[in-house]
């Protein structure tokens, strides 16, 4: 997950009122606790947007009244409709490559031949994830075990995730010969459209984990990548997920986070080794 502003939508063109400051003030103290997700003042007009369709197809009134519903006690499924739509989901391939050409040129050279998983940690639809998938399928030698696990805490883009289809414009940053590789072109009511290949889907397995949630069993991993999401943290915040999600690394393994985020300050077991790359200690 990888929350951002997009362009939003005008209550206005719902007919809706517009949504007060002390509606924002409630939303922001309950995306915060269901999310660690702080709204900044800024991101009122964005979140008001965002949730106006919803409030027109539910034919609800006001923010507050919506606020109502997806609240404790209220609707549980419209609860997660509206995490959906608030927390924006911006990702591409191979999106800050030099991350992946340090999987590729330093991590897998270091593991050998031993079984590789790797935890894409704010996957939003994907594309991080798959990215990952092809460097893994490229670069270890046969008969390699290996695994990419890829976790959101949306619903709506994980769905997208295994579907594995893109707009065409997404694979402007996949290298041409993992293109040829491992992507095939829709045709037909699929024009315009790309399709990760069945086999490296196949590779790729996705679910729902909330990082400020006490976290699933998932056994440990090589590497985690948990970028451009605990930017949106606070303090506190940010240190609970660090150091729980670090909990999952092998002895070695990396943590990475994206390059406007940073680890300082953070008390963990990790060293850092590259920009933005901190392994951790044995």
């Amino acid at each position: 997950m990888s929350p951002a502003p997009v362009e939003a939508l005008s209550p206005h063109d719902f007919g809706l009122v517009q949504m007060a400051d002390a509606e924002f003030l409630l939303y922001q103290v309950l995306v915060e606790r269901l999310t660690g997700i702080h709204l900044a003042p800024i991101k009122k007009a964005m979140l008001s947007g965002r949730l106006a369709k919803r409030l027109r197809d539910r034919s609800i009134a006001n923010y507050g009244e919506y606020l109502r519903l997806i609240g404790d006690g209220g609707d549980a499924e419209e609860r997660q409709l509206a995490i959906d739509l608030i927390t924006t989901n911006e990702t591409y391939f191979f999106r800050e490559p030099k991350h992946f050409d340090a999987v590729r040129d330093v991590l897998l050279p270091q593991l050998g031949r031993q079984p590789v998983r790797i935890w894409s940690a704010a996957c939003a639809s994907g594309e991080e994830s798959y990215s990952l998938a092809m460097v893994l399928a490229d670069r270890l030698e046969q008969g390699v075990v290996w695994e990419v696990i890829g976790s959101d805490i949306s619903s709506r883009v994980l769905s997208m995730a295994r579907r594995g289809l893109y707009p065409m414009e997404r694979a402007h940053h996949i290298p041409p010969e993992y293109l040829k590789r491992f992507c095939l072109r829709g045709t037909g009511d699929y024009m315009g459209s790309l399709l990760i290949d069945k086999g490296l889907r196949q590779k790729v397995r996705f679910m729902p984990v909330n990082l400020i949630a006490p976290l699933p069993e998932m056994g440990r991993y090589d590497a985690v990548f948990l970028r451009n999401v605990i930017i949106y943290f606070d303090a506190e915040t940010k240190r609970r997920v660090v150091n729980a999600v670090a909990a999952t690394l092998k002895p070695g393994g990396w943590l990475v986070v994206g390059h406007s985020e940073s680890l300082i300050g953070i008390p963990s077991d990790l060293e850092p080794i590259l920009p933005t790359i901190y392994r951790k200690r044995a």
